[in-house]
């Protein structure tokens, strides 16, 4: 019975222990997190917080994490170029589009000089009068496109760098190679813009000569009529 007694005994005291050191640590911890959070609070609030302290991952560093980091940049700005560059290209591509039925209309009103009616000239001179301005709106699109396709390449360029230097080799490369690709596209349909560019420069030269040949010939022709009531005149 005795021992009975002090076996009960001491399974009350340690049951008694386990339940002050259990509030014990209860309180430490409430504590420390109320601790943290007026820190947190307080410099997100003031403005002042750069970095919130925490405990790493025994399988995490802080190489790791930033070399994570630094992927999740090439990411978005790979694909802030895929979107600036799919931009560009459509912009060139209608500005191509716009340029070669300008010529188009101008070649359509230089062969039929002296063919059609008033009325008729006018609506083809409104036509290619609507058609200019949609050719500079075109151009001005792509210069806004090309500046801010010009901003993403940097961006890439950067991210690449910080990529390669924090460990990310991988991410480096491919964002070497979206590099290479988008100024590789980008140039493609340039030089289309640039050969609709230089066509619209001889559509216009042609139109300036055929122009004034036909001005000459009317002229020629306004000379000849006059003769004969000269002659009249001087009989």
């Amino acid at each position: 019975m005795a021992a009975l007694r002090r076996g009960a005994a001491c399974l009350s005291f340690l049951i008694s222990s386990g339940r002050v050191l259990y509030c014990r640590s209860r309180r430490e911890a409430v504590t420390k997190i109320g601790r943290w959070s007026h820190i947190v609070g307080t410099g997100v609030a003031g403005g002042t917080l750069c970095a919130v302290p925490f405990k790493l991952d025994e399988n995490l560093t802080h190489e790791f994490l930033i070399r994570q980091a630094a992927s999740v940049v090439s990411d978005s700005s790979s694909t802030f170029l895929s979107r600036t560059t799919f931009a560009l290209i459509h912009a060139f591509s209608e500005y191509s589009k716009a340029v070669h039925t300008l010529i188009a209309l101008q070649k359509r009103y230089l062969e039929s000089l002296g063919k059609l009616s008033q009325s008729q000239e006018d609506s083809i001179w409104q036509l290619i009068i609507g058609q200019r301005a949609e050719v500079k709106d075109k151009q001005e699109r792509c210069q806004h496109y090309e500046s801010t396709w010009a901003h993403a390449i940097k961006t890439c360029e950067m991210a690449a760098e910080a990529a390669f230097i924090s460990g990310a080799e991988q991410s480096s490369v491919t964002m070497q190679t979206n590099i290479e690709l988008a100024k590789f596209q980008v140039e493609e349909v340039r030089k289309l813009s640039q050969d609709a560019d230089k066509k619209l420069a001889e559509a216009k030269a042609m139109e300036v000569e055929r122009l004034a040949s036909y001005a000459a010939s009317l002229e020629n022709t306004s000379d000849e009529e006059e003769i004969p009531d000269a002659y009249l005149r001087e009989d």
